[in-house]
């Protein structure tokens, strides 16, 4: 399978960041070709709502990094998208890779059938602080008519290297697995 990976950390040697990683090693030993975005890094502003999308060519009229990813995601048999959580949410540096997806939808093409995994974490123990990430890729990806084949939820992170004190590492590696 072709599997776009999208993160959403600006902690490069953070929880979410090994969950990636170790997600990624297990994906391309399952012989899967794995194209990684890390949108923290990228220049990607939020949608416009100018409903113009695909009318340049590209898939925003606003010319910025969303345009490196769309057509990966458009090829794509898989999304899988990484972060932490923010403030009970997701967090601002993926946010608008998530609803310029939009575009797809206003343009007319058809992104169904594409398989969408999820993997996050969150500081607080209690594993509910993560709905505010996992519902909403859940909803998108129902809207899409993507499958998602698993979801990787890690509470009680915080710190760089806390995800070592978990099995999270494990869980996103058997992730890969469900693709």
């Amino acid at each position: 399978m072709k599997i776009v990976v999208i993160t959403g950390s600006p902690r490069k040697y953070g929880n979410s960041f090994a969950m990636t990683d170790a997600f990624i090693r297990e994906a391309e030993l399952c012989g899967h070709a794995v194209r990684r975005f890390d949108a923290a890094f990228m220049k990607i502003g939020g949608c416009h709502a100018c409903q113009t999308c695909f009318k340049t060519g590209k898939a925003c009229s606003f010319d910025d990094d969303f345009n490196l990813i769309a057509p990966f995601i458009l090829e794509a048999d898989a999304v899988v998208f990484t972060m932490p959580v923010y403030w009970y949410s997701i967090p601002a540096q993926i946010k608008g890779v998530i609803d310029r997806i939009y575009s797809f939808c206003v343009a007319g093409k058809d992104l169904s059938g594409k398989k969408c995994g999820l993997i996050t974490c969150c500081e607080e123990q209690d594993s509910s602080v993560m709905d505010g990430v996992r519902i909403p890729v859940e909803r998108s990806s129902a809207l899409l008519k993507w499958e998602i084949v698993g979801e990787v939820l890690v509470p009680g992170v915080l710190e760089a290297g806390d995800i070592d004190k978990t099995d999270g590492r494990k869980q996103a590696a058997e992730l890969a697995h469900k693709f």
